[in-house]
């Protein structure tokens, strides 16, 4: 890969990959989301890993797409390249993904960065939709996952202006889990992201998959897809374990089967 740097030996239960063109501000250009749905697809195949992160640099998790790829581009050249197929297949990765966000998450950057479960920020992030400035919209979430992360009002001003936001901002209006000074974001979401790989990764899996449903369904529906999942953990030994160190007052032992 030349882009996208995939490191497992960051946790043996976290996988770490890393989007590698700084010169380019991590620039989300075709090969490098290719390359990052091969790391997501064998992380998410690999039986070790139970929690994902996907982090840039401290200057830039990603200041969006590559307009050089795109300024020539016609709408049939646009649809040929079927580009959204890979955040498609992102969306549907199975494990917990985690967002550590420095710098700038722009466009294309902060889409990838809402397509994650939960996002950690430093303090020098800066989230925004700016594509309203190059004549175009955002295309790949931003006005559907914003929207649902921040209410209509303040997405629908952020998408017509073009305007950045904080991380301060962002975890006021809800859109972020934490902010934390530069030279901790990494970390923090390493602490998370081992929090959750102590639990049973079946567990966590079908919990992300119920949550995500939310936004697909209406509450009744949704409470008989999440019945759906609990019912389905009973026929785990997780769920066997994680009641047995319950009740015998310890910590259990999750396997994943």
């Amino acid at each position: 890969m030349d882009f996208i740097i995939l490191n497992k030996k960051f946790h043996p239960n976290i996988a770490l990959i890393q989007l590698n063109r700084p010169k380019e501000l991590n620039a989300l250009n075709l090969q490098l989301m290719t390359e990052l749905k091969e790391a997501l697809i064998d992380a998410d195949s690999d039986e070790s890993v139970r929690v994902i992160i996907i982090t840039g640099n401290a200057k830039a998790f990603a200041a969006g797409a590559d307009i050089k790829q795109m300024n020539n581009k016609s709408a049939v050249d646009m649809l040929k390249a079927d580009q959204f197929s890979t955040w498609d297949r992102i969306r549907r990765t199975k494990k917990p993904i985690i967002a550590a966000v420095s710098g700038f998450a722009l466009g294309g950057g902060c889409e990838l960065a809402m397509t994650c479960d939960m996002i950690i920020a430093s303090e020098t992030a800066r989230f925004g939709q700016p594509e309203i400035k190059i004549g175009v919209m955002p295309g790949a979430g931003g006005t559907q996952r914003l929207t649902r992360a921040i209410g209509k009002a303040k997405a629908m001003e952020l998408v017509l202006t073009g305007e950045f936001i904080s991380g301060d901002e962002a975890l006021k209006l809800g859109l972020i889990n934490k902010v934390v000074p530069v030279e901790l974001y990494l970390e923090e979401a390493k602490n998370l992201a081992i929090k959750i790989a102590k639990m049973s990764p079946l567990a966590a899996q079908l919990a992300k998959d119920a949550i995500n449903k939310t936004f697909e369904t209406g509450l009744y529906e949704g409470m008989q897809y999440e019945r759906k999942n609990f019912y389905m953990l009973f026929a785990t030994e997780d769920q066997k374990e994680g009641m047995k160190a319950f009740i015998e007052k310890r910590e259990p032992d999750f396997k994943g089967k």
